[in-house]
């Protein structure tokens, strides 16, 4: 887990840019805890939302699935697994592989939630997926800008009953999901467009702040310097 002074130093960069989040520093710092706790015992991350939030999921998913800010080259040992296996084959999947932390975007499967719609419920697209897939070292992600979205709600009440923690992004109200969530991020907007621009830094954050846990022995944007447009996606 990253020091408090590494976390102080995310949580600065993110302030300095986008002033207006600092009322949301405790519940993007809880939140970044909930993944890190998750990924530490092997969990994966759950992610869910409608129209621009769906974008955001498989964003999410994008980030944390692949090299973002690192390259997270394999280790020696998963490396030597690889050589092992599939010599010459071995060395070229290590050089092009990467690390990657577990999270699937739950808005992407279409042959599966076109047949949920139409067979059972609409809104149960998410909760289903969530029933399937869940587990209680996992943790869901649930973006919805009003808080009030159905069947992100509904995706929420199945992950509470099965003891998932549940991390919400949404708007200044915070609608229902400031009640059902384990952790609850408002950002301090009303207006559609205005909540989505925040919610990108603050997700970002957090993939930036579990890559570094994860991939990067601390070292971090807290310490270099990154030119506009750097990165791996």
């Amino acid at each position: 887990m990253l020091s408090n002074l590494w976390i102080d130093r995310w949580m600065l960069e993110l302030t300095t840019k986008y002033p207006d989040l600092s009322s949301c520093k405790d519940d993007i710092v809880a939140a970044y805890h909930c993944l890190s706790r998750a990924f530490r015992t092997e969990g994966k991350l759950l992610v869910c939302g409608n129209g621009g939030s769906a974008a955001d999921s498989d964003h999410i998913v994008g980030e944390l699935m692949k090299g973002f800010m690192s390259r997270r080259p394999l280790s020696a040992d998963r490396r030597g697994l690889l050589e092992s296996v599939f010599q010459e084959d071995g060395s070229y999947l290590a050089d092009h592989l990467q690390g990657g932390l577990p999270a699937i975007s739950l808005v992407s499967h279409s042959a599966l939630m076109t047949a949920y719609s139409n067979d059972v419920a609409a809104d149960m697209v998410f909760a289903q997926q969530v029933y399937g897939l869940a587990k209680p070292d996992d943790v869901l992600m649930a973006i919805s800008t009003s808080g009030n979205s159905g069947n992100v709600i509904r995706a929420v009440q199945v992950a509470h009953a099965l003891g998932v923690p549940t991390i919400g992004l949404t708007g200044n109200g915070g609608g229902r999901l400031a009640d059902l969530c384990t952790v609850i991020i408002r950002v301090p907007w009303d207006r559609t467009p205005d909540i989505q621009e925040r919610h990108l830094p603050i997700y970002h954050t957090l993939c930036m702040m579990v890559e570094q846990e994860f991939f990067d022995d601390q070292k971090g944007l807290a310490e270099v310097e990154i030119s506009e447009g750097e990165g791996y996606v």
